[in-house]
């Protein structure tokens, strides 16, 4: 299950539908409006397995990885979210559900770095060509 924050704008939700990306966003869908950071890692802790996509870069940090969640962090334009959301699902290391759990990601223009549970390095990752 893909869960959106409520920073995610709905202009970019919608555009996510339209490419078939089925997407849960906080204060909509699951959750409420307003929600606190620990608030919303309460909430993935019993959501499991959920990748959670957020603009927040206050996410992007290594004691948030936890092996039942993936966070993703995107340091794009608010109007970029949705393509840097399916880029990032698209991309071979975090196609699948299983490939993603354990991560803490940061999604940007260059890249992507991620912190996996367990993991002493970040590690780094280009945007396939």
């Amino acid at each position: 299950m893909i869960v959106l924050d409520e920073n995610v704008p709905e202009s970019q939700r919608q555009l996510l539908r339209g490419w078939r990306i089925r997407a849960r966003q906080i204060g909509m869908e699951t959750g409420r409006l307003g929600m606190s950071d620990d608030e919303i890692l309460k909430l993935l802790h019993r959501l499991k397995g959920c990748t959670f996509i957020t603009r927040d870069l206050g996410f992007y940090q290594k004691d948030r990885c936890h092996p039942g969640y993936c966070l993703v962090c995107l340091a794009t334009g608010r109007e970029e979210a949705a393509s840097f959301i399916r880029r990032f699902l698209q991309h071979p290391a975090f196609k699948s559900r299983s490939g993603r759990m354990g991560l803490v990601v940061h999604v940007g223009q260059r890249g992507l770095r991620a912190w996996k549970f367990g993991a002493a390095q970040e590690c780094s990752r280009s945007w396939p060509v």
